[in-house]
């Protein structure tokens, strides 16, 4: 707890010194026991376990592996851009059976300036082209009279905008104007706010207004950018966090960027970093998308900062983690409530698994079972449920995960790992 009191000290002398979101400095270590957790992400390099937002956080990072980089942003284009290029030829080429998403694609774009690299000739031409026609196809499903919803969700449509900007590709005000009439009609978020979806909107904003893009909107993209921000702040949970836990790392990116100043702006901040410390050492940031957006704020970096990166800043090397192995004992079997509810036909079962286990390990057990069948999708986030029972999400709908009765979870079935006599229902929710 030395960490966490030190920060508390922080809160109470740096609160009354700073009116602007500064981060202060973190013991190494703690940066270093992160990067680490990367590593093993870092040797995955088949196509369904490749993820450039990885490679990202690393590179804004204060902690490297100089060797396991190289190949991983190897595999990368190897990956991505051969892929993107043939599906543009051919839409059932047998190599590309998963077509990458706006959101893989904009990712593998802020990969490529992690690395001081910009898009160019006649590829990269087509990738950018790539990108703005996913953007354009997202606009006509808003709509003229923005009644509609993109395809995917205004996250992934301000990750694109972001992605081109930092590239110097300038952005068409149309496009730029779906996502300012959104944050002016509160039109981001569908049945709540969303800080990790406001957040990614500021930071493509701050992009563009940093490039000195769209001067005719640069007033409504100053104001934008300032919505979100006081949305966010207000957003601010009673522990610190902005949101929850994990939408709190985007948050303080973008409000590390903030021209505005004040007392709220700066204790906020603080206060923020307290809770994520604490979160740190209570075993939360296992995911490796999640711990990829973290790094960076702990190096005072957002992506922004990919406008310009200092590819040249000296980087602590990473090590292996160094474990001992665990005295041998019996495994402890918990008992997990499965339950469905919001079908014709509930299921409610207790599951016996190893303590420890997973959600999805709690998911593979109960089909093993019987009478509980479930389908998922991966994502750069990990897998998530697409079908239960036979009962597929439609547009406009997901599978939520809560504690029961109505505790959302804020991890994916993945990394949930649920306690003994705990009750998880699987909920069909419209959006």
């Amino acid at each position: 707890m030395r960490h966490l009191g030190a920060f508390l000290f922080l809160l109470g002398v740096l609160g009354a010194l700073t009116d602007i979101c500064e981060i202060p400095e973190v013991d190494i270590q703690l940066v270093e026991k992160l990067g680490q957790r990367l590593l093993p992400w870092m040797d995955r390099l088949s196509r369904e376990h490749l993820n450039p937002s990885v490679y990202v956080g690393l590179r804004l990072s204060s902690v490297q592996d100089g060797t396991k980089e190289k190949l991983y942003l190897r595999s990368l284009k190897l990956d991505y851009q051969q892929c993107l290029l043939r599906s543009a030829l051919s839409e059932n080429d047998s190599d590309c059976q998963a077509k990458p998403s706006m959101g893989r694609l904009s990712l593998y774009l802020l990969a490529l300036r992690a690395n001081c690299e910009f898009i160019r000739g006649h590829k990269g031409d087509r990738l950018i082209s790539q990108l703005k026609r996913f953007l354009e196809d997202e606009k006509r499903a808003i709509g003229h009279n923005h009644k509609g919803h993109p395809h995917t969700s205004y996250y992934q449509y301000g990750l694109g905008i972001l992605a081109l900007c930092v590239h110097q590709k300038r952005v068409h005000n149309n496009l730029v104007g779906k996502l300012l009439y959104a944050v002016e009609h509160d039109r981001l978020h569908q049945s709540h706010f969303s800080v990790d979806t406001a957040a990614m909107a500021g930071l493509a904003f701050t992009c563009l207004k940093r490039s000195n893009f769209n001067p005719d909107q640069r007033h409504r993209i100053t104001m934008a950018i300032r919505t979100v921000q006081e949305k966010i702040l207000k957003a601010q949970t009673p522990e610190g966090y902005f949101g929850n836990v994990y939408s709190t790392p985007l948050a303080l990116q973008l409000l590390m960027t903030s021209p505005m100043s004040g007392a709220e702006l700066g204790t906020a901040c603080l206060k923020a970093k307290v809770a994520l410390l604490a979160s740190l050492q209570d075993g939360a940031f296992q995911n490796a998308v999640m711990i990829s957006q973290l790094l960076p704020v702990l190096n005072h970096k957002t992506y922004v900062d990919l406008i310009s990166p200092d590819c040249l800043a000296p980087r602590v090397m990473l090590e292996p983690a160094t474990t001992t192995l665990p005295q041998i004992q019996d495994p402890e079997t918990i008992n997990v409530t499965l339950q469905v509810l919001s079908l014709l036909q509930p299921y409610r079962q207790a599951i016996p698994v190893l303590a420890g286990s997973s959600l999805e390990d709690v998911l593979k057990k109960a089909h093993m079972l019987g009478g509980f069948i479930y389908e998922t999708q991966a994502s750069l986030s990990g897998p998530y449920l697409t079908s239960v029972m036979g009962k597929e999400a439609g547009k406009r709908e997901f599978w939520q995960l809560l504690q029961a009765p109505n505790t959302p979870l804020q991890q994916g079935i993945a990394d949930y790992r649920p306690k003994d006599g705990e009750a998880i229902e699987l909920r069909l929710v419209s959006w």
